[in-house]
């Protein structure tokens, strides 16, 4: 796959990056490289291989999934001008 101008300036458009003339030729010669780079890997053959989250053989940290309410309501509200019972009091705006 390869990366023309167009191209470059199209996604600076996107991204909504100002891209002078020079910099956009500067930067098809990177996206060139680097997806070259992508393509070299995708000829590694990877079949039968375990996908790794850390070089070293671990097991991933994971939480007890409790449906809590973290505690934190009085900390919420601290700062509102108008609560009841930890929920917000806010002016009547629809009749």
């Amino acid at each position: 796959m390869s990366v023309d101008l167009a191209t470059v300036k199209r996604v600076a458009r996107l991204a909504r990056l100002a891209v002078t003339e020079e910099e956009a030729e500067r930067m098809t010669g990177e996206l060139n490289g680097i997806l070259g780079f992508v393509e070299q890997l995708s000829e590694v053959n990877v079949e039968g291989i375990e996908p790794m989250t850390s070089v070293t053989p671990m097991q991933m940290k994971k939480r007890a999934d409790i449906v809590n309410d973290g505690d934190k309501a009085d900390d919420i509200v601290a700062n509102a001008p108008l609560t009841d019972r930890n929920y917000f009091l806010v002016p009547k705006v629809v009749e």
